[in-house]
């Protein structure tokens, strides 16, 4: 993922990083499980997946996200719809279940390419500027998100 624009040396940017990558190696163990047809280890790792998308989206909606809906409505709006549809797919193998819906394994597939573009969208544009647009206030707001929602990772070593 890039690193051009510097904003990953803000720690909130950084742990939104670190999840996005984290999502993308879950994501490239989807097409073994699926050509084993393994669609039990797809709903797991779609289990894992939503344990990390779920502090995340709750930083990046409760709090990037407004910080920057003023002055990109439409692109903060398109961002929200895109991990709703994500969500919904990947709760349908909530509560350890194994769907049992024959399309599920290749909506899965397909979303989890939209994941991987959405993360691009937010790595590539939002992430730099929040770096050229948010206030002193808006990082601050957006940390005691953070504090409140916790992570799913650990965090490095300072």
């Amino acid at each position: 993922m890039c690193e051009y624009c510097g904003c990953q040396s803000l720690a909130s940017i950084d742990e939104l990083t670190r999840e996005h990558d984290e999502v993308v190696r879950l994501i490239s163990h989807f097409r073994p499980a699926r050509e084993d047809g393994d669609v039990a280890r797809m709903a797991q790792i779609a289990r894992e997946i939503t344990t990390v998308l779920g502090p995340h989206t709750q930083v990046e909606e409760h709090g990037l996200f407004p910080a920057m809906a003023e002055d990109f409505p439409e692109q903060i709006a398109a961002l929200e719809a895109e991990h709703r549809h994500i969500e919904a797919v990947l709760a349908e193998a909530a509560d350890g279940a194994t769907p049992s819906d024959p399309t599920w394994p290749d909506r899965l597939i397909e979303t989890m390419a939209l994941l991987r573009d959405h993360i691009l969208k937010e790595q590539d544009g939002v992430f730099p500027a929040a770096l050229a647009n948010l206030s002193t206030e808006e990082w601050e707001a957006l940390e005691r998100v953070r504090a409140k929602a916790g992570g799913a990772l650990t965090r490095p070593p300072v």
